[in-house]
């Protein structure tokens, strides 16, 4: 390790970041039960805004290591970290899966809630009320390996699970893969940092264009009737599966995806 305090910073936020991403998928079928998508949508956009700015957090520490690197003349133990960094994405999405039936159950209550509280500052506050809080235990549902039951036969396309799996793998090691260029090549790292962006906007686009275009028809779908809600709950799992598997994909192309930035680097310099 080059720093292990940095890295134990960059690690827990890369985890708290993937952790709300795959809580947020939570959020569908609690707008399919509450027949009050709109309500939905706009909880998703909160937990959005915190998983990025946990991940301006954790940026400017990511790129303090790979300086380190640079500085120390380190850069082979760089690999290494990187991936530390990666296995935390997993472990974010490892630990939100379990939590998901839960979450379902806690945002269908806070979806009900936005009527009464009005906006979410208010709803936030209602909930830290201590009756409030110890209602909590009794939303709490543990998950069960029944409730996977039927997932591969739900009116779900499955390529819908392959799209998710690469796009997320792409995305995972985007930023992660142009540092580890940077630093392989000092002299040009920035240039190489910036490819980030291109990587990461091509993983957005993609995911905006076949993903969730998907997601949102058969969420129409169950609230006009013509999906049941375990299409929404089947969708959602392979959307948690596509994940995890996705975080796990990014390890493989880690090194791959590193060599074609420096690639595209010497094009461009």
């Amino acid at each position: 390790m080059i720093d292990a305090k940095r890295l134990m910073i960059v690690a827990f936020f890369t985890m708290v970041i993937n952790l709300i991403d795959t809580l947020s998928y939570s959020i569908r079928p609690s707008g399919v039960r509450t027949r009050k998508l709109a309500v939905a949508l706009s909880l998703f956009n909160i937990m959005a805004v915190i998983s990025r700015l946990s991940n301006m957090i954790q940026a400017p520490f990511l790129g303090s290591i790979v300086d380190m690197a640079i500085k120390m003349d380190k850069v082979y133990l760089l690999q290494n970290d990187m991936r530390i960094v990666l296995f935390s994405a997993t472990l974010g999405a490892l630990i939100g899966a379990p939590l998901m039936p839960t979450f379902v159950s806690i945002f269908t209550v806070a979806i009900n809630g936005m009527e009464g509280a009005g906006t979410v500052p208010k709803l936030i506050l209602k909930g830290f009320r201590w009756s409030n809080l110890k209602k909590i235990k009794k939303k709490i549902v543990l998950p069960r390996l029944s409730m996977l039951k039927g997932v591969w036969k739900a009116n779900v396309p499955k390529t819908f699970l392959i799209y998710n799996v690469i796009i997320t793998s792409i995305y995972t090691t985007g930023i992660i893969s142009s540092l580890y260029a940077g630093a392989i090549l000092p002299e040009y790292r920035i240039t190489a940092s910036q490819l980030s962006g291109i990587v990461n906007g091509f993983a957005t686009v993609l995911f905006t264009v076949v993903v969730d275009p998907v997601a949102a028809l058969i969420t129409d779908q169950a609230l006009s009737g013509k999906r049941t809600q375990h299409d929404v709950d089947s969708m959602v799992v392979l959307l948690v599966l596509g994940k995890i598997l996705g975080t796990l994909l990014a390890q493989l192309i880690f090194i791959p995806a590193a060599e074609l930035i420096l690639f595209v680097t010497k094009l461009i310099v």
